[in-house]
């Protein structure tokens, strides 16, 4: 049974929700798992100008925060963030920034490595971001997994065979086809995971 960490940043709940989707199929396909947000950077008054960002930050107050001991425990992890001008969000990042002295002492490589990520229009740098986060696992030794075109619901989902990606639905939320990828995805990380758990041991 592996451990899947899923880490991610969410302002108004959209990658929250694919988070959680990732979490599900991971957890069907057996694995344990810790679902963690990392910590909001921006100010107060920036957060309670867009009234949905304030929303959501006080729907998940209750997630708990990514911490070392998470990446350190999982064989597996998946990371999403929205994508700001075709890179991951700050507070991700902030996050990476943090995991040196795991990847000093080799506790990030020979793991299962995936990401996720959305942005408000189709061409809004979504397969950049994802790429941009790859460059991290390739820093680290992981093994990335890619959704790549494994089933065909990745083709109803937009097809990025990067990682599960989405659109912005502008108030009408996540269709099913996003989320059954998401789950896809949770699924598709477990089982490697388990097998790079297992060469590792």
């Amino acid at each position: 049974m592996p451990n899947v960490a899923i880490v991610y940043y969410s302002s108004t709940g959209h990658t929250w929700q694919i988070a959680r989707a990732i979490e599900e199929g991971a957890r069907a396909a057996g694995a344990q798992t810790r679902l963690r947000k990392v910590r909001e950077l921006a100010d107060a008054d920036t957060v309670a100008a867009k009234p949905a960002w304030k929303d959501h930050l006080e729907a998940t107050r209750d997630v708990p925060e990514a911490t070392l001991d998470d990446l350190a425990w999982a064989d597996g992890f998946v990371f999403g963030t929205p994508t700001r001008f075709g890179l991951p969000a700050a507070q991700l990042k902030q996050f990476i920034d943090t995991l040196g002295p795991l990847w000093s002492q080799g506790k990030l490589q020979d793991k299962a490595a995936a990401a996720f990520t959305g942005a408000g229009n189709v061409h809004g740098g979504q397969e950049s971001t994802l790429l941009a986060l790859h460059n991290v696992f390739y820093h680290w030794g992981s093994i990335i997994v890619p959704v790549g075109y494994t089933d065909k619901l990745l083709y109803a989902a937009g097809g990025n065979p990067y990682g599960v990606s989405f659109t912005d639905g502008r108030g009408k939320g996540l269709p099913e086809e996003k989320l059954a990828a998401a789950r896809f995805q949770g699924q598709r990380v477990s089982r490697f995971a388990s097998l790079l758990a297992a060469a590792r041991a």
